[in-house]
C-alpha cells in the first residue's frame, strides 16, 4: 500500500517546509529534525499569451468601425413617413422620403413617424379587435337642462407637422383623446337633451372638430383633424326605457299636429276657395243688375223721347209689344175700329190664310 500523506490548504501560503505528518512501510518517520522527502508542492498553470499582429488590429478595429458606423449613418424613410433628425437631442432637419443619411450615433438619432396615416381616437369606448369595450367614465355626460346622457365619438386625424407632434406634446395620442373629451363635454353641457338626441347631433359633430382643432393648434401639437362622428347617442341604460316611452309620447303629438296642420291646410283653402267662388258670383250678378237697370233706364228714356214725338204711335207700338211678350204662344189679330166693309186686318202670325180660318172658326 502506498504512503499516505495528508496536505492542508493552509500550507500553500506557508513559507516553512512542509510537514511531513505520515509514515511509511519502511519505518521511515519524519521528526522536527528527520532528512525525509518533503510534501507535495502546489503550482500555478502557465498560461501562454499569442502574440497579436500590428496589422490584425488594425483590420478588427475597421470591421468594428464599419460594423458601428455605417447602420447609424445611412437610414431609409418610406413614402408615407418624413424623418426626424435630432443632434444630442436638439432638432435640426427633417428629412423627406428615401434614402437619407446622418451622423453615427449618439451625435444623431433620426425617427420616422407616419404622417399620411389616418389616426382614429375614441371617446365612450375602446375598440379591442371586432369588440368594443365601453367607458362610462367618459361617456357619460351632463345635458344643459340637466340631464344625463350616453355618447360615444369617434375622430379621425392626421399629423400635419413631425416636429411638433414628436417634441410639442408628450403622448400626441392620449393628448387628442383628452382634447375630444374636454371640447365634447363644453358643447353637451351647453344643449338640452332632445337637441342632442334628435336634430342637433349634424351642428355637433362640426362644433367639437372647429373646437378640438382650435385647441391643438393653440399648443402647436402638428395634427389636424379629419372628422369627428357621433357613433352612439342615448339615455343611460337604467332609464332607456322611460325614456323610449316619453320619446313615443313626443312623436305622437307631433305626429297628431302635423295631421291637423295638414287638415287645416287642405280645408282652409278650399274654403277660400268657395268664398272666391261665392265673392265673385255676387259680383258678376251685380254688375248684371246693375248693367240691365241702366240699360232700362236709357230704353225707358229713349222710349219717352219718342212718346214726346209721336204720342200716339209710340203708346200703341208699346201696347203692341207688350201684347207679345204677354202671349208670346198665341196668335193675334188686331182689327181696326172702323166698321166700313173692308176689315183692316194686322196679322201678327206667320200666316194671314191661317190667322182668318182661326178668326172665322171662332
Amino acid at each position: 500500500m502506498s504512503d499516505k500523506h495528508d496536505m492542508s490548504w493552509d500550507d500553500i501560503d506557508d513559507p516553512g517546509p512542509p510537514r511531513d505528518r505520515g509514515r511509511g512501510r519502511g519505518g521511515q518517520g519524519g521528526g522536527p529534525g528527520g532528512g525525509g522527502p518533503s510534501g507535495p508542492q502546489f503550482e500555478m498553470p502557465q498560461i501562454k499569451i499569442p502574440q497579436i499582429n500590428p496589422s490584425t488590429i488594425l483590420v478588427g478595429i475597421i470591421i468594428l468601425l464599419v460594423v458601428w458606423i455605417v447602420p447609424s449613418v445611412v437610414y431609409t424613410v418610406a413614402q408615407d413617413e418624413v424623418g426626424v433628425v435630432t443632434r444630442f437631442g436638439e432638432y435640426v432637419r427633417t428629412t423627406p422620403p428615401g434614402l437619407q443619411f446622418k451622423l453615427p450615433a449618439p451625435i444623431e438619432h433620426v425617427e420616422t413617424p407616419t404622417v399620411r396615416k389616418v389616426r382614429a381616437a375614441t371617446v365612450g369606448f375602446r375598440q379591442r379587435g371586432a369588440q368594443e369595450q365601453d367607458v362610462p367614465g367618459e361617456s357619460l355626460m351632463l345635458t344643459g337642462d340637466e340631464n344625463i346622457v350616453d355618447i360615444d365619438l369617434v375622430v379621425q386625424y392626421h399629423i400635419t407637422d413631425a416636429k411638433n407632434y414628436l417634441f410639442n406634446v408628450k403622448n400626441p395620442s392620449q393628448a387628442v383623446q383628452d382634447v375630444a373629451e374636454t371640447a365634447l363635454r363644453g358643447i353637451i353641457g351647453n344643449r338640452p337633451i332632445d337637441d342632442v338626441l334628435t336634430t342637433g347631433k349634424a351642428e355637433i359633430q362640426i362644433q367639437v372638430k372647429e373646437s378640438m382643432q382650435a385647441l391643438l393648434d393653440k399648443y402647436a401639437s402638428g395634427v389636424q383633424i379629419l372628422n369627428t362622428q357621433l357613433k352612439n347617442v342615448s339615455p343611460p341604460q337604467p332609464v332607456d326605457f322611460a325614456f323610449k316611452d316619453v320619446q313615443s309620447a313626443k312623436e305622437d303629438k307631433d305626429r297628431l299636429i302635423n295631421e291637423a296642420k295638414g287638415y287645416s291646410n287642405s280645408v282652409i283653402p278650399e274654403a277660400r276657395g268657395k268664398a272666391a267662388q261665392i265673392i265673385a258670383k255676387a259680383e258678376g250678378y251685380r254688375e248684371e243688375v246693375v248693367n240691365k237697370a241702366e240699360g232700362d233706364a236709357h230704353r225707358f228714356l229713349a222710349q219717352y223721347k219718342e212718346y214726346k214725338k209721336a204720342p200716339a204711335v209710340t203708346k200703341t207700338r208699346i201696347y203692341l209689344e207688350t201684347m207679345e211678350e204677354i202671349y208670346p204662344s198665341m196668335k193675334k189679330v188686331i182689327t181696326s175700329g172702323n166698321k166700313s166693309g173692308v176689315l183692316p186686318i194686322l196679322p201678327l202670325g206667320k200666316n194671314l190664310a191661317e190667322a182668318l180660318s182661326s178668326g172665322s172658326k171662332k
